[in-house]
């Protein structure tokens, strides 16, 4: 309370051009005036004062903001006091014996704002509430009169009332005020101007064809804290193509816009997908990314890799990385078949950011609602990898095609099982035969 004292007392000292009126409709309980019984409005016992104004200051500064003085303390008076700041704020003291019976402190409220700052007190004891507020807020009004900028506002109490079946009393003091600061237009030179920040706009140049690559990293990730990003700092080269992968091995996929500068754009993967050959329309087929986002029936997902400053990257926009489990096409009538190459290929588009579209994709529920403002030029490409070979350590075998796969056999072994048998039954065939032959030899042998 001191501090907030202390900071009024600054002030006020330099506003010798501010003036603060107040009208009110119990003209008894101000200084100066008469009544039956004189009101001393300074009689504010120890207990109750509060400092107005700085520690070190004198009976005629204290006066000067209507305040009261007292063996070197100044304190308010038990009144309304109203102080203008050379910042443009208000100062509104108001006593609990304004009014006869003593005022709810806890029912005296501004014109607007309620109980919310900066309209809400700053301060209350059990004699004293405090407001401090702009002279801008909380419903003031304002209007010049004769070279003056006058800034006026009200305050209130709220009472109670008891209804009864014929009428309605209340023993609550009723309390309205309205007061004002009065600046001299020609000497406010302070200016407080709220600047909103404007999107940047859209580049002038014309639209150039657009140069995507897609490109394989191939960085080591084996150190403890290693993440997936680490490994995008190294890629495989066109020599290093065919790549080969092992089921299941992940595959870390990067697309980067060439040969652009502009750091107001965006790159966006629209959809990723894989075939078995270089023909980016073959197939089969296997989708990769949704609109940007992972392909939810796939139960091995695709993982989205933020690209940020993070990076290191020099516009980390231009950049999209992704990582899936490598696979392997199978043929959907005979199973054990399978492609052994895939190729990835993704569609892109450039994104303009915007005050309320960042272009960046949100992926979950709300996916679709969230990428429908997505605002993309006219530049688009499609951009594919070179071959990925799948290698596996038992080459006539899936890896867990299905839940019970486990316990399959290989196709050359049951080729095996099925010529055993077919042998198995032609031995036994020619062993009967050879009884038969050998029984009827006898039996002629016999009758002869």
């Amino acid at each position: 309370m001191e501090q907030l004292q202390g900071s009024v007392q600054m002030w006020v000292l330099f506003v010798l051009l501010g003036i603060a009126s107040a009208q009110m409709h119990q003209d008894k309980y101000f200084k100066g005036q008469t009544g039956d019984a004189p009101f001393h409005r300074c009689q504010v016992s120890d207990i109750e004062r509060v400092q107005c104004g700085d520690t070190g200051i004198d009976g005629a500064g204290c006066e000067a903001i209507n305040c009261c003085f007292d063996r070197a303390q100044c304190f308010y008076a038990k009144e309304v006091t109203v102080q203008c700041l050379r910042d443009g704020q208000f100062v509104v003291v108001v006593a609990s014996e304004t009014t006869v019976p003593r005022l709810s402190l806890d029912s005296v409220s501004l014109l607007e704002g309620g109980d919310v700052a900066p309209c809400r007190p700053v301060g209350t004891t059990p004699a004293f509430v405090i407001f401090q507020f702009p002279v801008s807020a909380c419903g003031t009004t304002m209007r010049e009169e004769g070279g003056y900028v006058v800034y006026e506002n009200g305050l209130s109490s709220s009472y109670e009332v008891a209804s009864g079946p014929l009428g309605s009393i209340t023993r609550d003091s009723v309390h309205e005020l309205s007061f004002q600061c009065r600046y001299f237009g020609s000497e406010v030179v302070s200016l407080v101007a709220e600047v909103n920040t404007v999107p940047p706009p859209l580049p002038v140049t014309a639209q150039g064809p657009l140069s995507v690559e897609l490109r394989l990293a191939n960085g080591q990730c084996d150190a403890k804290g290693c993440s997936d990003a680490n490994v995008y700092s190294s890629y495989y080269s066109g020599a290093d193509y065919p790549v080969t992968k092992v089921l299941r091995d992940p595959v870390y996929v990067e697309v980067r816009i060439l040969e652009r500068t502009d750091p107001n754009i965006v790159l966006t993967l629209e959809h990723c997908w894989a075939t078995s050959t270089s023909s980016p329309v073959s197939l089969p087929q296997w989708t990769l990314l949704v609109d940007g986002c992972p392909y939810h029936d796939d139960r091995y997902l695709t993982t989205l890799v933020p690209v940020d400053h993070s990076s290191g990257l020099p516009n980390p926009t231009h950049y999209k990385r992704f990582i899936f489990q490598m696979f392997t096409f199978v043929d959907a009538v005979f199973l054990p078949s399978q492609q052994e190459t895939v190729f990835i290929h993704c569609s892109t588009a450039v994104c303009h950011p915007s005050a309320t579209d960042s272009c960046e994709r949100r992926c979950g529920r709300h996916r679709r609602h969230a990428t429908k403002g997505v605002q993309l030029s006219g530049e688009t490409a499609m951009v594919s990898s070179e071959e990925v070979i799948i290698v596996t350590s038992q080459p006539a075998a899936l890896d867990r095609m299905v839940s019970d796969s486990d316990h399959q056999v290989p196709q050359s072994l049951s080729y095996g099982l099925l010529g055993v048998a077919a042998l198995a039954v032609l031995a036994v065939s020619a062993l009967v035969l050879a009884v038969v032959w050998r029984f009827r030899t006898l039996h002629q042998a016999i009758k002869l």
